[in-house]
């Protein structure tokens, strides 16, 4: 059976995960946006990007936009990394599964 990644595989970072990595390697987004594309609370969000954060597979960069504070968030090389494995070992795992009769 193949190891899925456990920081990765709650439904959520998951999902974070995956938007983050529609993103080239050097873009960045907007917490606001990925919060609005998720359709997740700010707290919600925010635990889960401290997991991804704490795993080194998320950077989180605050700045200004204008007067207003921002947030920038953006997978790391060891995030994409991650995510590549999750998604090779996903495949595995589903190729190796029979059906139920």
């Amino acid at each position: 059976m193949a190891d899925l990644d456990p920081v990765i595989h709650a439904e959520a970072r998951l999902r974070v995960v995956a938007s983050l990595a529609t993103l080239g390697p050097k873009d960045q987004m907007l917490f606001t946006r990925l919060q609005e594309i998720l359709s997740m609370t700010p707290g919600n969000l925010s635990t889960h990007l401290r997991k991804l954060e704490d795993a080194g597979y998320v950077e989180v960069t605050k700045a200004q936009l204008g007067r207003k504070p921002a947030t920038y968030l953006a997978l790391t090389q060891r995030g994409r990394g991650a995510f590549e494995t999750y998604r090779a070992s996903l495949a595995a795992l589903l190729e190796n599964t029979e059906p139920s009769a």
